[in-house]
């Protein structure tokens, strides 16, 4: 008999075409005790920073406490000066780190992630030796040099050059970046340039080398206490021992980098929404209008919960994920690949998720830092409360490590390339659609626990398939090119963040079911299913505005009826189930999920 307690991980981008079961995903509830301690240090560290993340002069203090307290190098391997702890247990360090406002999450995020992956992944062993130590330890820090003032998005069409010396020991480096995190105090530069004029290379480049300097700090909108300056090159010698991985292919290290990037970008997003959801939740219970906490009011009891589900469900797919890249590269370990590599085809395998969290993390982020100053009404608009704060730092996170647009086009780009190289099996399961269509519906009703959650959410993916797969057919027949109709793309991929955050959370809630956990099953019942309600209607509207955009007809009109058909969900009330999520952040008087 087969063990049914068998954990099954997913391929990336497979969670369309493939169900998942409790067993095989991690939840935050599932720590132990040592992670609890470290998550409990990670706090204390958080709390006694106050105001001081906000302050430029404040930054290097804080990443050097942070690396005495081991969290610069918890994802770095002893020989390098780390201390690598379990994949989820860094994961839970990033995520409660995100509370920390005012930049300093910049900071830490450009050091750790494109500041130090590029070395761990692409240096050769003698430069891993030479900048990991220091930089693990907080003695040294990093900058990621690759936006110019002509390429953003477009990274590749940067026009820094590094040309070969006379003697053939050095490149000499000449142009300009932008929007450097860490510049002011970075000791170590991962420069992007182009090797003869053409040949797009990585270099580790350290900050005092001759011909370096910097620009003004830029004034921004928010993240203050962050370094952000121009850098600037000119006729820079860099041995050629300092060439990061291979001459002309420096887009490997600068696209790879960035799904890690993206992955922590999502999760240091938990840590904010937790904390501004506190901070709404607490505001309402003190202000007091018309005689009563304004918390009494069913209009703000709708912007705590909301606050809250969106917060739940974030949490839920990134531990989701997190577990998945654990599993992956585990298992490349046991088979004979170095940590490093390991870990970079792991985050490599999911880059289409790890877009997806970038996504919904920056989104759901800005949507509750907003909800938070309206909760707060004028006092929000006051520098002297926290909420004016929070909003200003949360805008950039929907900008920086690709614009969510950019992640948009390329999380469903990068599904369509995998299952033309036959990595998945997109063709089968659309086709399956195809028939059901043309098949009479089925009169019987779903029975069980969570069944009708767990249909919908299959429905959803059959209207992904749907819609991709109708979209793919076009662009092969030639009647439709895909990189030109950037629209339907965006709704494909609002239907898959839909897709995995919903079959995230129900996987999640089914998992807490036999659990000792902080609420009732209520709770995270009406938390579930008011996600569900709503992100029905979203991928109902997603599909459709995708298909009146490049079919008509009768091809059309079963599209449509399909699109009718797979959004069964049924009605819930949820007014109600927002009270009662509200009703238990109220009594407790913060995020308590």
């Amino acid at each position: 008999m087969e063990d049914v307690t068998v954990k099954n991980v997913l391929k990336g981008g497979e969670f369309i075409i493939k169900d998942s079961q409790p067993q095989d995903i991690y939840i935050p509830e599932e720590r132990n005790e040592e992670d609890k301690m470290i998550c409990q240090t990670v706090i204390d560290f958080v709390e006694q920073t106050g105001n001081k993340s906000a302050k430029l002069d404040e930054q290097v203090p804080l990443m050097k406490q942070a690396g005495e307290l081991g969290f610069l190098g918890c994802h770095i391997p002893d020989e390098y000066g780390g201390m690598l702890l379990d994949t989820n247990t860094v994961t839970m360090i990033c995520d409660y780190l995100g509370a920390i406002g005012g930049g300093w999450t910049t900071s830490f995020a450009a050091h750790t992630g494109i500041g130090m992956l590029p070395i761990l992944y692409f240096g050769t062993e003698e430069q891993k030796q030479k900048y990991l130590p220091a930089l693990a330890d907080g003695t040294q820090y990093a900058a990621y040099c690759l936006t110019e003032p002509s390429s953003g998005s477009d990274a590749l069409a940067a026009k820094t050059r590094a040309d070969l010396s006379e003697d053939g020991k050095n490149y000499i480096i000449n142009g300009q970046k932008m929007w450097i995190s860490n510049a002011a105090f970075a000791h170590v530069f991962i420069v992007f340039a182009q090797v003869d004029g053409d040949k797009f290379t990585g270099f580790v480049v350290e900050a005092d080398r001759a011909g370096i300097s910097l620009g003004a700090e830029e004034m921004k909108m928010g993240i203050k206490g962050s370094s952000t300056r121009q850098v600037f090159f000119e006729n820079v010698e860099v041995p050629i021992e300092n060439i990061l991985g291979k001459i002309g292919k420096g887009h490997l290290i600068a696209f790879n980098v960035l799904n890690i990037g993206r992955f922590k970008l999502g999760t240091l997003a938990i840590g904010g929404c937790r904390k501004s959801t506190s901070v709404s939740v607490q505001y309402a219970n003190d202000r007091k209008q018309f005689k009563q906490p304004i918390s009494n009011f069913g209009a703000i009891q709708y912007k705590l919960a909301e606050q809250a589900i969106k917060t739940f469900a974030l949490e839920s797919s990134i531990y989701r994920l997190s577990d998945m890249i654990k599993d992956r590269k585990d298992a490349l370990i046991e088979k004979g690949l170095s940590y490093s590599d390991a870990l970079l085809e792991a985050a490599e395998e999911y880059a289409i998720e790890c877009a997806l969290m970038k996504i919904y993390g920056s989104e759901a982020a800005d949507y509750i830092v907003d909800e938070t100053v309206q909760v707060h009404g004028g006092y929000g608009f006051s520098e002297e409360y926290p909420a004016a704060q929070a909003y200003r730092d949360a805008r950039i996170n929907r900008i920086y490590e690709g614009t969510n647009e950019i992640n948009r086009m390329l999380s469903v780009s990068m599904l369509l390339k995998k299952a033309m190289k036959g990595q998945l099996d997109i063709v089968g399961p659309a086709w399956a659609v195809q028939k059901e269509l043309a098949s009479m519906p089925s009169m019987n009703k779903v029975e069980g626990d969570y069944a009708e959650e767990q249909k919908a959410i299959g429905d959803f993916k059959k209207m992904i398939l749907m819609v991709a797969g109708a979209a793919a057919k076009m662009q092969m027949d030639g009647q439709l090119n895909l990189k030109e109709e950037q629209e339907i793309l965006m709704n494909v991929a609002d239907m898959m963040i839909d897709t995995y955050n919903a079959e995230s959370l129900l996987l999640r809630v089914q998992k807490l079911k036999g659990m000792d956990k902080k609420q009732s099953q209520e709770v995270y019942d009406a938390i579930l299913k008011t996600f569900l309600h709503d992100a029905s209607s979203r991928v109902q509207k997603a599909a459709t505005d995708a298909l009146v955009s490049f079919s008509e007809g009768d091809l059309l009109n079963i599209m449509l009826r399909g699109v009718k058909r797979f959004s069964k969900y049924p009605p819930q009330n949820i007014k109600n189930h927002r009270r009662t999520i509200a009703k238990v952040l109220i009594d407790a008087n913060e995020y308590c999920l």
